[in-house]
């Protein structure tokens, strides 16, 4: 879903910048908190930072100017809350684009837009529900990061049919084509991306669950990952 560099008209662009920046300065602040509350959390926040490095990576052609890749932030999301998640897929964005120039500076508050804050706030959302309801924690965690990575791809199509309206059926109309494009990829990704999530998930639990516990994610003592 990285739009890539100059590919968004200069005003749209700032735009984004300007609807990110509010979610990143709030998401810096949440940050800060949660290190200085539990400085032991430093370790399992940088795997939630890598793993969204690695898994958005991962990219696959797709639409011209974009291309198709898990995203990783709805298992950071589940496990800090979206808030720290702005920023840490802020830094991801980032060093793709400077690293691998996958994405673009111009296009970094779009791209932060979808992935690093919509993204992690439809997972946990999700999450929160699925427990509510009576979910499994397997279960929860696996509807959160697949969920929340096609949200990722639902605002990028958004962005993208902004910008590049279809001449006949208009905004609407390439909405439903970007969006139909994406998904003979993405919706594959989204469903491996909550298994593998479900699998990380398990492995904390077995080797950081007292950690787990403190953050929430674990409810009681006995829980485990089924």
């Amino acid at each position: 879903m990285h739009i890539a560099e100059g590919y968004l008209p200069p005003v749209q662009a700032a735009a984004w910048f300007a609807v990110s920046a509010p979610f990143v300065v709030h998401g810096s602040r949440a940050l800060v908190r949660q290190v200085r509350q539990d400085p032991e959390s430093k370790l399992l926040l940088g795997a939630a930072g890598a793993f969204t490095f690695a898994l958005s990576a991962l990219k696959i052609p797709s639409v011209t100017g974009s291309c198709s890749h898990p995203t990783g932030t709805g298992l950071g999301a589940v496990l800090f809350r979206p808030p720290v998640m702005s920023v840490l897929g802020g830094i991801v964005l980032l060093f793709q684009a400077v690293l691998l120039a996958h994405g673009g500076l111009s296009t970094l508050g779009a791209n932060i837009f979808s992935m690093a804050i919509v993204g992690p706030w439809v997972a946990y959302g999700v999450y929160l529900l699925a427990r509510r309801l009576g979910g499994s924690l397997d279960v929860a965690v696996f509807l959160a990061a697949a969920l929340g990575g096609l949200a990722t791809y639902c605002v990028t199509s958004v962005q993208l049919a902004l910008a590049f309206p279809d001449p006949t059926s208009g905004f609407l109309g390439a909405v439903v084509k970007f969006g139909g494009i994406f998904a003979v990829t993405q919706i594959p990704l989204a469903i491996s991306e909550g298994l593998l999530s479900v699998l990380v998930v398990r492995l904390l639990t077995r080797v950081s669950g007292d950690e787990l516990r403190r953050l929430g994610v674990l409810r009681k003592p006995q829980e485990v990952a089924a």
